[in-house]
């Protein structure tokens, strides 16, 4: 029985790691459960078998951590592309979601989180304790958080009128997509000092072109304490607009840009993203971008900006969760979860707590405030959409963050409680 584990636990390895095709992708169920799973469990020695592996993984991606998809180096916050260290990362996560199913280990969880919480929690409620509350989750549009909190298609809609308005304002757009270069500008030239090709030159030569185009386009923020705007005289009649610079101009560059990087099998991630970024602009391709057209003319066409994008974004677009990301939290990468947990009842009445976990590769301080950050980020996004919503009780948030060998402790962190809890066999 044991050997059928392990190599059931192999097999999903590897087949996660085929299905990822370069991308830093953790949303494929690396197992698959079933009733038989539940009735079955693994024995105790398959768990002392394998915790060496688990543990010797720890001190082979020590200091690094899975921050939305790109692997981090949490000492000085560079990223990491070697695909060595990928395998390893998604191995070591894939061990410890079968170790954190382990009867021990859930009963540590209980005892934990009865003893840290000082007696505020009476009659706690089981969490994690099924495999898909174990399973990982990538969070990349507001139909997955909807589909998640249960929300009705009207509430849906609500929240997409509520929010439009907001997230897609012309300071907010230029913001989110300079966000995303910048992003890219990172990786390609990592990418150009370790593997240089045409395809990462001519990557390099496009960003730097956008860059160049969009801080060209937020020169009239400086306008509005500049007296003198306001004498610039807008042309009587422009005979020909199509002359000036327009957002097709940067859709154009956008195509290009994923034409010379989509087979860049390091790159998988970041040219979905411009994908992304694609279906806001195909909204405001004709819309002006040239400043020579006056300053009033300018607002206008800003204005034209927020007004298309919110039209046209619907519920389901990529692209407008993407501008709400950064909304909220200047970020424009997919949230990932490590353990996705669930929605519990916490009691009496309509009080509900969302409760999410993050595994991280060591107890140390800063790795451990890494993982409570980027659990902070996810749960407070769901809230954001609950409670705008306008959901039915009051929801809190509990984070849990689970390392190898750690003492059980209790942190707090913009007023939300996160658990940390320790591996063992």
């Amino acid at each position: 029985m044991t050997c059928r584990h392990i190599e059931k636990f192999i097999y999903g390895a590897k087949h996660l790691m085929a299905k990822r095709n370069g991308a830093l992708h953790v949303n494929v169920k690396l197992f698959h459960w079933s009733e038989e799973s539940r009735e079955d469990p693994l024995p105790p020695e398959w768990y002392q078998k394998a915790f060496p592996k688990l543990t010797k993984l720890t001190q082979l991606l020590k200091n690094v951590d899975l921050i939305d998809g790109r692997l981090v180096n949490v000492s000085d916050d560079s990223i990491i592309i070697d695909d060595r260290t990928e395998n390893r990362m998604l191995t070591f996560k894939s061990l410890a979601r079968v170790f954190i199913g382990a009867p021990l280990v859930q009963k540590a969880l209980r005892n934990n989180m009865a003893a840290l919480s000082g007696g505020r929690i009476h009659n706690p409620f089981v969490c994690f304790g099924t495999p898909s509350e174990r399973e990982p989750m990538i969070v990349n549009s507001l139909s997955v958080v909807g589909g998640f909190l249960n929300i009705s298609a009207q509430q849906r809609q609500s929240v997409r009128v509520t929010i439009s308005p907001q997230v897609t304002q012309h300071r907010i757009w230029t913001g989110m997509l300079e966000e995303v270069l910048n992003g890219l500008k990172s990786e390609l030239d990592y990418l150009d000092y370790r593997y240089p090709s045409e395809g990462i030159k001519m990557g390099q030569q496009i960003v730097s072109s956008c860059l160049k185009f969009l801080a060209d386009t937020s020169t009239s923020i400086s306008y509005e304490n500049d007296s003198s705007s306001w004498t610039r005289l807008v042309p009587a009649k422009v005979i020909d607009s199509s002359g000036l610079q327009k957002w097709e101009d940067v859709l154009e560059m956008f195509s290009d840009l994923i034409d010379w990087l989509k087979n860049e099998r390091r790159l998988l991630t970041s040219v979905e993203k411009l994908e992304v970024m694609k279906e806001g602009l195909c909204q405001i391709k004709d819309v002006l971008t040239d400043r020579s057209i006056g300053h009033k003319e300018v607002r206008h066409q800003e204005s034209l900006v927020q007004k298309k994008l919110t039209k046209t974004l619907g519920h389901s677009s990529k692209c407008l969760f993407t501008l709400l990301l950064y909304y909220l939290y200047g970020r424009v990468r997919d949230i990932e979860v490590d353990i996705r947990g669930g929605i519990y009842r916490h009691g009496s009445g309509d009080d509900f707590c969302l409760c999410m976990a993050r595994i991280v590769t060591s107890d140390e301080e800063e790795m451990v405030w890494s993982g409570v950050r980027q659990l902070d980020r996810a749960l407070g996004l769901f809230k954001f959409v609950w409670e705008t919503a306008g959901m039915k009780g009051a929801l809190q948030l509990q984070g849990h963050v689970w390392c190898v060998g750690a003492e059980g402790r209790v942190l707090t962190y913009r007023g939300n409680t996160f658990f940390v809890h320790g591996i063992h066999v």
